[in-house]
């Protein structure tokens, strides 16, 4: 499995190089968000099915990963297609100025290490010799699903909320975004636990299997201190100011909770 990795992740380095090229071809840099999507379901593919002989258990991860790496890389093309570029990207255009795309691609290779990181706990759910289907196995399988559903909720209602002109300016806090800031973001990180129930065996059989929190523990940094919640919110309070400071009083960063004013 070792060697699996290796070329899962040399191979995730080659799709983000494309990655670059591709947002240098179109001027967007949101599409490497796309190209990530798509990639790390590729390479999380590799990691499941290889070494064979394929197993009910690898059939079922592999379904997994394709259905979470479809839905998301998919809205994500969609919004890249008819909206202007990410603001993530497009204030790190600002910041680097003539060093944008030097510095872009060394950050593609970074979120390339990361995506192989991530790919880990692919790779240990659909490699666990325990036998399939077990309680644990159930449970990750539902949570992936809610998981998929939930972000895919999520993203509907901002891009509903957005669509209606009478919420130009306005802070959406509809549905989902009512009990959390990001909740997309939260369901992103929820569906990763789903690999680590997949991953773990509790009768101590394969103890391998317990380095598949590091998914989810790391999907967690990167969300809420890195890349994710930080960014997204400086950017947030720069163009809704005072809105999305009541916004924030109000409502959870990040797990989804009652709001303030509802809470006993």
């Amino acid at each position: 499995m070792i060697l699996t990795f290796c070329v899962a992740a040399i191979l995730l380095s080659v799709i983000m190089t494309g990655g670059w090229a591709l947002q240098r071809t179109t001027g967007n840099s949101s599409w490497v968000d796309v190209v990530w999507s798509f990639g790390l379901g590729i390479s999380g593919l590799v990691m499941a099915f290889v070494p064979g002989p394929v197993t009910t258990r690898q059939i079922v991860v592999a379904l997994l990963i394709a259905a979470w790496s479809l839905r998301l890389g998919l809205h994500i093309a969609q919004r890249s297609m008819h909206g202007p570029e990410d603001a993530r990207y497009a204030a790190l255009r600002q910041e680097w100025g003539p060093r944008f795309q030097i510095r872009l691609f060394l950050f593609l290779q970074i979120q390339a290490a990361a995506a192989a990181v991530l790919g880990l706990s692919m790779m240990l759910a659909a490699h666990n010799p325990a036998p399939f289907p077990r309680l644990l196995d159930i449970a990750g399988i539902a949570v992936l699903i809610v998981a998929v559903v939930g972000e895919g909720l999520a993203d509907d209602q901002i891009r509903r909320f957005k669509k209606n002109p009478a919420n130009r300016g306005r802070v959406c806090d509809a549905g989902l975004w009512g009990w959390s800031r990001h909740p997309n973001y939260f369901f992103e990180w929820f569906g990763w636990v789903a690999y680590s129930l997949l991953a773990i065996d509790l009768t101590g059989g394969w103890y391998w299997g317990w380095l598949a929190l590091s998914g989810p523990a790391f999907m967690y940094w990167l969300l809420v201190h890195v890349s994710g919640v930080p960014v997204l919110e400086q950017q947030m309070l720069k163009s809704r100011g005072d809105a999305f400071r009541a916004y924030q009083a109000r409502v959870s960063p990040f797990f989804p909770l009652p709001p303030k004013e509802s809470r006993r």
